[in-house]
């Protein structure tokens, strides 16, 4: 019986997959680079397989990204900070009040 693949190792995989055909990079040389072998990269890939953090780390180095474990509550800030800027949203993401006020005075 097989089981469902989880939701996120089938999202993450779906990032590896893009960055490596955007590089022109086979998963045989992926496997290489992160030291691991393509058929357990193919797992990773398709999100068959979970791994761990260091191999996630590994392949996401050799596809020239870096992941970063943040705390849960700080993912709608930073997924706010990774969306496009619309309409009047020009002001940058660090300011603070008190620069606000002391250009209006």
């Amino acid at each position: 019986m097989a089981s469902t693949p989880n939701p996120l190792l089938k999202e993450l995989g779906l990032h590896f997959r893009r960055a490596r055909m955007a590089a022109g990079l086979s998963q045989e040389q992926i496997a290489l680079r992160a030291n691991i072998s393509r058929p357990r990269y193919r797992d990773i890939e398709t999100g068959t397989a979970a791994a761990r953090a260091t191999t996630l780390v590994n392949v996401a180095r050799a596809l020239g990204m870096e992941m970063m474990l943040i705390p849960q509550a700080m993912v709608p800030a930073i997924q706010s900070m990774l969306q496009p800027a619309t309409g009047d949203d020009d002001r940058p993401a660090f300011t603070s009040d008190v620069e606000e006020e002391e250009e209006h005075e």
